[in-house]
């Protein structure tokens, strides 16, 4: 079965929906016009609701978590209710930690934003020159974390990290706001600079060079993509008897699902 994959957009507000898995078409819509479907609980999950012992937590997607076999449907669901369901304006859902390690094994983590998710994965742009360009070049494997604690979720995911295409890296450059063009290819990421007042300079001889212009996409930015080969659910549930769903590739490209203790 095929589910369709969504484009996301963090400046211009959340992603519309896009034709399917192989579409390379970014879509984005306005905050403010958000149409991303609500993830209601059936019946059957309202019957198993189990109340929060966190009261600023209350959650009435804090249900009995029914069998999905396609995790990418089972995170869609989850994702568009934690956009649905926005504790407020501040809140992004498609802010996640990236985890990455170099030949020496020197893990590190920061916060990046989602742009795309679908049956082929989920991508994320940066500078491929940036520490964790330089990690994911040394080692090509990550591993992703959403958190959503309004809805007392989590959601972990690891697999191997491609670059995209330089097409498609090239599309959504042109896609977000031309500030945000001159200043990726105004900062070098990751090196050291001697003030601030350096980096504003390098922006405005920028912004004055290309002002009739194109902002060229600079050859150290693009996005990577993440194929995962395990996706785990984590639900809040009442008493730390927490839910665990994980999802492992099987040899057949499949996905074997696993309850796990919590």
């Amino acid at each position: 079965m095929i589910f369709p994959g969504f484009a996301l957009g963090s400046e211009l507000g959340w992603g519309s929906r896009i034709g399917g898995p192989e579409s390379s078409s970014l879509n984005f819509l306005r905050r403010g016009n958000r149409q991303i479907p609500d993830e209601r609980p059936s019946s059957t999950e309202r019957a198993g609701r189990v109340s929060s012992p966190y009261p600023h937590c209350s959650n009435p997607y804090n249900v009995a978590m029914p069998e999905v076999n396609d995790p990418i449907r089972r995170f869609s669901l989850w994702f568009r209710a934690a956009a649905k369901r926005s504790p407020g304006p501040w809140f992004d859902p498609t802010a996640m930690t990236l985890a990455t390690t170099g030949k020496r094994g020197d893990v590190t983590a920061r916060i990046v934003l989602l742009k795309k998710f679908g049956p082929e994965g989920f991508t994320f742009y940066t500078n491929y020159a940036s520490r964790k360009g330089r990690q994911l070049g040394d080692n090509p494997r990550a591993a992703l974390v959403f958190y959503w604690p309004h809805l007392q979720r989590q959601v972990r995911i690891e697999g191997r990290i491609e670059k995209v295409s330089r097409d498609e890296s090239d599309a959504y450059f042109h896609s977000r706001p031309r500030p945000s063009q001159i200043g990726a290819a105004a900062s070098n990421q990751s090196e050291v600079i001697p003030s601030r007042e350096y980096l504003v300079d390098r922006f405005k001889r920028l912004q004055k060079q290309f002002v009739k212009q194109p902002i060229p996409l600079p050859d150290t930015w693009g996005g990577y993509r993440l194929q995962p080969d395990t996706i785990e659910f984590w639900q809040h549930r009442e008493s730390r008897l927490h839910d665990r769903f994980r999802y492992r590739r099987d040899k057949s490209n499949g996905w074997k699902v696993d309850r796990l203790s919590p």
